[in-house]
């Protein structure tokens, strides 16, 4: 069966009804990678996301929309973008007890911030706004291909999983971390300085990355790697 990774879902709730849905690449990225996937609900309660932990050998924090800035005090400026409170708050407890107990996580693009605010680390609510000399960092027409390059420090898993100092990665975000997390390091940033992935710094397993794998394992099957890679950390 492989290893069992539980994948968090963006969360709607619009009128007459509550919608839960997950990009499918996610799902394909973990089965190709030899782990069985599984959907995790929004839940509130801490004794139901210990159910899930206690299901799972690793976690999969998924993309989506932006974090709320009350998650790392600050209000919000006008250029926000669409946020779920429940979500915000369901996944930061999840990592958590996750990182408690030492279950494998990879965070990817949102997943990343999520990491990073968990551990105390605070993220930018729009970069085009904040960080104007930026490159482009949202490339909707082809998610699939690369758009900009990341330059990758030698002494990092991403290094250890692509052999390369040097990647063309996919990019759909305008939030980006600011303020290291506890206990984390940047692995890996583009041209501008954006900070493209980063790891624990600690015994635990802890992996992010700002861009898209899931995405491009459709036209670059290199960055099934990670997935590979995290999967069987999982065992």
């Amino acid at each position: 069966m492989g290893p069992i990774i539980g994948l968090t879902a963006q969360y709607e709730q619009l009128v007459n009804r509550k919608m839960l849905e997950i990009n499918n690449n996610y799902v394909d990225a973990i089965l190709d990678g030899g782990g069985t996937p599984i959907v995790l609900p929004i839940v509130m309660d801490g004794d139901k996301i210990d159910n899930y932990l206690d299901l799972v050998d690793g976690l999969l924090l998924t993309g989506g929309g932006d974090i709320s800035p009350l998650n790392f005090g600050e209000e919000p400026i006008k250029e926000i973008g669409s946020i779920s409170i429940a979500r915000d708050k369901m996944e930061l407890e999840l990592f958590k007890r996750a990182y408690e107990r030492n279950i494998p996580v990879l965070g990817i693009c949102r997943g990343l911030q999520i990491i990073n605010i968990a551990l105390k680390g605070t993220i930018y609510q729009d970069i085009f706004v904040q960080l104007p000399y930026s490159i482009a960092h949202v490339y909707s027409e082809n998610v699939c291909q690369g758009f900009h390059t990341i330059n990758v420090l030698k002494d990092s898993l991403l290094y250890e999983i692509f052999e390369k100092d040097k990647l063309v990665v996919n990019s759909q975000h305008h939030q980006s971390i600011k303020d290291l997390g506890e206990n984390l390091k940047v692995t890996s940033t583009a041209v501008d300085g954006i900070v493209e992935s980063i790891e624990s710094t600690n015994d635990k397993f802890v992996l992010g990355v700002q861009f898209h794998p899931e995405a491009m394992i459709y036209n670059d099957i290199e960055f099934a790697k990670l997935f590979n890679y995290f999967v069987n950390k999982c065992k």
